[in-house]
């Protein structure tokens, strides 16, 4: 069962990434590939935060949209292929921009979510 909450979160995540992407594709610079990766890595950490914490939702539901959807929405191996390509055709400031905001601003960005998590679960916002 784990393995199939896995593959039907990964498909959609795969399939959000592909149309997002297409519609965000700005030219030479993979903006389109930062802008799903940064959203990831901000969604993950607020997502496996708030899951740990809260306890509310079942550990299904965390294979699925943490591994599943959000593992296939983001991609590493793009990103590393896109990288090569910028450096291959002579774009070495874009590179090094690239590698900075992808896992500076990832980092920052799921650092970000999880105190979004933490902040949420001390407001009582779910306190009724």
């Amino acid at each position: 069962m784990q393995v199939l909450l896995v593959m039907a979160g990964g498909f959609l995540g795969a399939v959000v990434r592909f149309a997002l992407s297409d519609w965000l594709y700005a030219g030479e610079f993979p903006l389109n590939t930062l802008i799903i990766n940064l959203a990831g890595c901000l969604f993950l950490g607020w997502f496996l935060t708030f899951v740990s914490q809260s306890g509310k939702l079942k550990p299904g539901i965390a294979l699925l949209i943490g591994t599943g959807f959000t593992g296939s929405f983001t991609t590493f191996s793009t990103f590393s292929l896109e990288a090569m390509n910028l450096l291959q055709q002579g774009f070495a400031f874009q590179v090094i921009l690239y590698i900075i905001a992808s896992t500076g601003g990832g980092l920052l960005l799921a650092y970000a979510g999880f105190k979004l998590a933490v902040f949420h679960d001390r407001s009582g916002a779910d306190d009724e």
